[in-house]
């Protein structure tokens, strides 16, 4: 499933990468600890936080990850969406919580 199709029907909010939504999505992750993320997802995941501070980006770009969704409301700091711009990074946000985010994508196939 193309990450496009993903913000389309969990209504995200596209804040930074633009360009990625052509990438397919292999599966998920869900954390707020980076280390985490590190260990647990692969390249073409999403991973679901409520961080959003600038090493998020960093995270995604090192596992090469398809996009970082920002759940709960959170709104990513500027320096966060000038990195990701910076380095092509997929950030996006939902208002519902990641509970809520990771059983939605469950529902459409995301493992």
């Amino acid at each position: 499933m193309q990450l496009a199709e993903i913000v389309q029907t969990l209504g995200l909010s596209v804040r930074a990468g633009e360009q990625r939504l052509s990438r397919e999505v292999t599966g998920g992750c869900v954390s707020d600890l980076l280390s985490y993320a590190i260990a647990d997802a692969r390249a073409g995941n999403i991973w679901i936080t409520i961080q959003v501070h600038p090493n998020i980006v960093g995270v995604a770009g090192l596992l090469d990850l398809a996009a970082v969704v920002i759940a709960g409301g959170q709104d990513p700091e500027k320096a966060t969406l000038d990195k990701a711009g910076e380095q092509g990074v997929a950030i996006l946000t939902s208002q519902e919580s990641a509970f809520t985010v990771a059983g939605r994508l469950y529902e459409l196939g995301v493992r």
